[in-house]
Formats: structure tokens, C-alpha cells, sequence
């Protein structure tokens, strides 16, 4: 009769109608997440979109129309937009050249990390590219020379709530960042790869800036594999957490291999 661990999800006794309506109302009106077969943990994930859902709900109440309304200082949307697309026109970089940098690259057996090299840069090319094209589009449509698409109104939107555009994240690493946050965090990415062709690999890789970052570490695992000519499959990451330095923690990331049972 029980439905799972915890008492109060019972099946009700037999009774009257008056009896299941007293036994429904006894029942919490918070359903634990354990009740569906989830682990409690899966309580701050519903909690976390509920919370991500209002917030978006709220800003949608502001209104996102683009010819109409203005702002507390007299700006129309439609000039908030302009000036908004223009900032981050000016802080995007151009597109990497990937002639120059397959010359300065080339794919090796012996190096993986130029094959990655190459591998991020096409991603972020693309990722610009889409950027770019939309908000060029975007300043041709308020000026008349195109028409304004389902599409394109879709990432204005998006631009004057402060929020990513779906567009964009198509073509994007993942991230929960708003706007503002995320034009800044990819120009850094952007200035870390170009740093990275021009100066040669660092000294000290920047794990969260690449794309597609599964391929770094493989590629790290490939090379440690041919420089010793040893089979990739026994070979893994150790972690070594050292002392406690000034209150930080650092944790050391090494190459090993498995032991053979």
C-alpha cells in the first residue's frame, strides 16, 4: 500500500466520498521530487528553472515592442536598439584567419593541440558570423533597406530585454549568462585564441574558454599516448589536491595511466 519510501504517500482505505477528500487534503501540497523516482538533489534543478521562469516571465511584462515606447530619459526602443547593436558591433573582433593559422598550425601526429586549435576557431568563426550578420540586419531593417523578418524581431527582442538571442545560442557554447555578460565573456575567448596564434600555445590553457572542451582534453590524452607510444585506452587524468595556500584550494590535473588489474 505504501508508493514509496516516505509514510504519507499511502493508498487510502476504503471509506466514504467525504474520507478520500480528508485523505487528499492531509497530503502535501509539495510534491518531493523522491516521489517520482528522482533524487532529492532533482529539487534544486525544478527549483532553479521555477526560479529562471519567473525571472523571464517578469521581463517579458516590460515589453519588448521596438517602435513603440521610450524610456525613462525620452529614448525610443528603436534608438536603444541602434545604440545596443553598435556596442557590441565595436567590441567584436573579426572573424580568425584560418589560412594563416593552419600555416602556423598545421595538423601533426605528434601535436594535437593544432588540430583542436583549428577545430575551436571554426566554431567560434561561425558563432561570430551569425552574430554579425544579425545585427547588421537589424540596422538595415530599422532603416528601411530590408524588411524586418519574424527572425531578426525575435533577437531584437531578446537584445532589449538583456538576454541572449536564441539565434546566437544555436551557434554558441553553452552559457546562462545575460547579454551584457556574455558579449564580454566571448570577447575574451576570442582575445585568448588570437593570443594563442600569434604568440604560440600558453603556458596555462583556459579549460572553460574552449568550445568544445571534451576535445582539449582528449587532445592532451592523445599526445601523452604517441609521445610514449602506449594505447590512448589506458591512459586517464589524476587529480592531486594540494594544501590549502592562502585560503585556496588548487587542485592539480595529471596525466596516468591505469593500473592493470
Amino acid at each position: 500500500r505504501q508508493m514509496c519510501i516516505r509514510d504519507r504517500y499511502t493508498v487510502p482505505d476504503l471509506g466514504q466520498y467525504e474520507d478520500y477528500i480528508h485523505f487528499i487534503n492531509k497530503m502535501p501540497n509539495k510534491q518531493e521530487a523522491e516521489l517520482f523516482g528522482f533524487h532529492p538533489n532533482a529539487e534544486i534543478t525544478r527549483d532553479l528553472k521555477e526560479t529562471d521562469q519567473l525571472c523571464s516571465s517578469l521581463l517579458l511584462v516590460s515589453g519588448s515592442n521596438i517602435s513603440k515606447g521610450s524610456g525613462s530619459d525620452g529614448e525610443t526602443q528603436e534608438s536603444k536598439l541602434v545604440s545596443i547593436c553598435k556596442e557590441i558591433s565595436s567590441k567584436l573582433p573579426k572573424r580568425f584567419d584560418t589560412e594563416i593559422a593552419q600555416v602556423k598550425y598545421p595538423v601533426s601526429y605528434s601535436n594535437s593541440m593544432n588540430t583542436v586549435l583549428l577545430q575551436e576557431i571554426e566554431r567560434y568563426n561561425a558563432l561570430i558570423k551569425v552574430i554579425s550578420t544579425s545585427l547588421t540586419q537589424i540596422e538595415d531593417a530599422l532603416k528601411g533597406k530590408i524588411v524586418m523578418s519574424e527572425q531578426i524581431e525575435k533577437v531584437c527582442a531578446s537584445i532589449l530585454l538583456g538576454l541572449v538571442p536564441d539565434m546566437w545560442k544555436k551557434k554558441s557554447y553553452p552559457s546562462l549568462k545575460p547579454l551584457a555578460s556574455y558579449i564580454s565573456d566571448l570577447v575574451e575567448r576570442l582575445h585568448y585564441f588570437q593570443s594563442w596564434i600569434d604568440k604560440g600555445p600558453p603556458k596555462i590553457q583556459w579549460l572553460s574558454g574552449f568550445f568544445f572542451t571534451q576535445s582539449f582534453l582528449t587532445g592532451i590524452l592523445q599526445n601523452f599516448a604517441r609521445k610514449y607510444t602506449i594505447a590512448i585506452d589506458p591512459v586517464s587524468y589524476t587529480h592531486l589536491t594540494l594544501p590549502t595556500i592562502y585560503s585556496v584550494q588548487i587542485s592539480v590535473v595529471a596525466v596516468s595511466l591505469k593500473k592493470k588489474k
